[in-house]
Formats: C-alpha cells, structure tokens, sequence
C-alpha cells in the first residue's frame, strides 16, 4: 500500500503582496504527475489547504481543478483542515463527495473521521484528525486536546509505552459483518495513519526545525504535541511546519509545505513523502524532489556589482528567480529598487547593511579598564563597525562635537 503525502500548501497565499498562484499550479501539476508516476492508492493533504480561512476565488478554482484531476484517475483523496483553513467551508458536501473518494474533514465531531484502503496485500485505515482548538473539547493546552481525542477512541499509548490494540480490531461491530472483517483482518494486516496539523515536538520536547513563514507561534508551549502521544499508529501524516522532517522515534512525519514561502528556506529543497506499509514492515518513506517555477535567492553586495553582466547567472541564479537582495553600498542610492528591477523582475525584498558583519569581542567587552577618552572611545568603535580607522577630517569633526558638547 503506497501513498502520497503533503500538506500546507497555502492555495492563495501572496508574497511580499505579490501573487504566487501561478507557481502553486505549476507545483501541483508536479504533485499530480508524481502520484500517477508513483501508482498510489491515495493522496493525503495534511492541513492548510488555503491561506486563509476566506480564500479568494482563484484559489478555490485551482483546488478544485487539482483534486477533480485526482480523483478521475481514481486516486481518492484524504484531506483536513489547519489553522489557517475554514472547517466548515472545509467540510462542505463532505457526505456526498466521499462517494467519489474525496474524503475531506474539516470539522471535528467527537469522533475521527476513518478511510480504509486495501490494495489486496494490506489494508489502511486513515483516521483523521483536524485542527482543533483546546477549548472546543474544553481543554486548555493542544497536548491535552489530541490526547482527550485519542483517548476516545483507544489509540492512546499503554503504560508500558506500547501501542493499544484497542484501534486495531475493538472497534468492529458484533455479527457476521465483524466476523467476516476480523477473517480478512488475519490475512490481511490492518496498519493505521493518523492525518493531523498540530505542532509536533520529539523527546524532551525537542521543537521541529521551522522557518520564517510559520505565522503560528507557540507561546509558552500551549500548542506543543508531544510524538509520544502517536505511538500506536504506523505512520503520522503530519501538516503545520514547513520544513520536511521526522519527528521524535517513530514514523512522525512532516512532508513540509511543497513550495518556499520565506527567504529562509531559500537553500532547501522542497519535495512530497511517498509512503509504503507492505505487511508488517514498518513504514519506509521515500522523498520526491519538486522543481519550483521560479526559485527564490538571496544576493548580497554592492549595487553596481548585483546588477552586473557577471552577477546574472552567477552560482545559478536567474534573472527570472524570486529574489531578497541585501545592499552593502555606503552611501546614498536613487531608485534602488528600480535599478534592481531592471535586471531581476521578480524582486521582492531589499535589505540594507551599510556596514560589514563583525566577528570577535563585543564592544562593551573591549572598552573595559581602559580610559579614554572621548574621541579614542568613538574611533575605536567606528573601526569596530567599519573596519576602518577615522580619517582625519573624521577625527577632527569629532573633535568639533566633544568641544561643542
């Protein structure tokens, strides 16, 4: 049994106010590709389908094209929502498109919405779980929330730390229609998956590797999960961080967002997780690659020197890349932007760093037990910042300012 799994996509989202819901199509189109490429039996979407929870028009289109495409190639889908997402807009017909084998849940019942898969080896079954807030199950922490939730349904860890049967096989109705699942159940292996969007922290509640487009801080640790909460299940499909990693010792996963969305994951690369649970093995995780329509860079120097024959192309850089660019001239530039624009179209944020960063003592550290006076003290913390001494019209304009004062 092999799936695809993803999530954050974040259809609708603007960087820097700019749109980027041509590059999500083209992502898409990739991730499409890939689950024909790859023959899985399901597709899982793990939160933040949109941006935000009222998303424009365009984006609903482009959604609906991606997972309409999905489903006439007969490859269901199962999705929920995140933070960012409306549950009831989410939830809308859900009913009635489960039929077609598009399995979205949005809002949380009192109980996890289940999918079960077989492909005549083994069989899947997809509990999901949506973002849900504490006080909607009258909690008040996230880690008390899941494990409320959990615990309703048997899957929390026992005491001994291993995983509860009680998810496995406990849940069939008595009569001949259990009988007949449990006969199936000994030939084939029931595995199950968790699809949730939570934040998910590993032992000792070592937090995941983030990035600077997570909007969703946790404050004080009211929104930590703890990976060991999840140890009954087979594979976590999780949403929420970016960055694609697993998380604690088990098969905790987050597939990450399929597309860059700050400057600081600019050197990363981005990719989708395609997962297979054959029998008993445990879930193996294999990364597929994405190529982004247009990659996101960040240069850095003097302007005459970024805009400049040599520069373009330099260290694969494109003219056609999204792009942060961090200025060192000193003085004064007219239309820096402009200048930029000629040569990079699609930038999107220019920084400033008139001075060199510095490595070694800090300043206060330097100046300590040593008298001086005014003018030495200001020198040497020009040269600090700089790397220059003063010259000597400096010196003696600041010479002008301590006599003044």
């Amino acid at each position: 049994m092999k799936f695809l799994h993803t999530g954050d996509l974040h259809i609708g989202k603007r960087l820097f106010e700019a749109s980027v819901l041509e590059d999500q199509a083209y992502i898409l189109e990739q991730i499409y590709e890939i689950a024909l490429e790859e023959r899985v039996q399901a597709v899982v979407l793990a939160g933040d389908l949109y941006d935000r929870s009222v998303p424009p028009a365009e984006a609903v289109t482009l959604l609906d094209n991606f997972l309409t495409r999905l489903i006439q190639a007969d490859i269901p889908v199962i999705a929920v929502s995140g933070n960012h997402d409306s549950p009831e807009r989410i939830s809308f017909g859900e009913k009635i498109l489960e039929r077609q084998g598009l399995h979205m849940a949005g809002i949380y019942e009192n109980s996890l919405r289940r999918v079960e898969i077989t492909d005549g080896e083994t069989r899947v079954r997809f509990l999901c779980l949506p973002f849900v807030r504490p006080a909607q199950v009258e909690e008040t922490t996230s880690a008390a929330a899941v494990a409320r939730i959990l615990g309703r349904e048997g899957m929390l860890p026992d005491r001994e730390g291993q995983g509860s049967c009680c998810g496995r096989e406990a849940d069939q109705e008595p009569g001949s229609e259990g009988e007949t699942d449990r006969e199936s159940a000994e030939e084939i292996p029931l595995r199950q998956v968790l699809v949730t969007h939570y934040f998910v922290t590993g032992e000792n509640g070592q937090i995941p590797q983030l990035a600077d487009s997570e909007t969703g801080v946790n404050v004080g640790g009211i929104d930590n999960v703890p990976s060991d909460l999840f140890r009954t299940f087979d594979y976590v499909a999780l949403g929420h961080i970016h960055r694609c990693q697993q998380v604690g010792a088990g098969s905790v996963w987050y597939a990450g967002a399929p597309m860059k969305y700050s400057f600081s994951e600019a050197r990363g690369a981005k990719s989708v997780n395609i997962v297979e649970l054959r029998g008993r093995n445990p879930a193996a995780v294999t990364r597929r690659f994405l190529t982004p329509l247009h990659e996101m860079r960040c240069i850095k120097g003097k302007l005459k020197d970024l805009v400049s024959p040599q520069a373009v192309g330099a260290e694969g850089v494109s003219s056609q890349d999204y792009i942060q660019a961090t200025l060192t001239d000193r003085e004064e530039l007219i239309d820096p932007i402009g200048t930029l624009r000629s040569v990079y179209p699609n930038v999107m944020q220019i920084l400033c760093q008139r001075y060199g960063e510095t490595e070694g003592e800090k300043y206060e550290s330097r100046i300590q037990g040593r008298p001086s006076s005014p003018q030495e003290l200001f020198g040497e913390f020009y040269e600090m910042l700089t790397g220059e001494k003063l010259s000597e019209g400096q010196q003696a304009l600041v010479q002008d300012v301590v006599e003044s004062l």
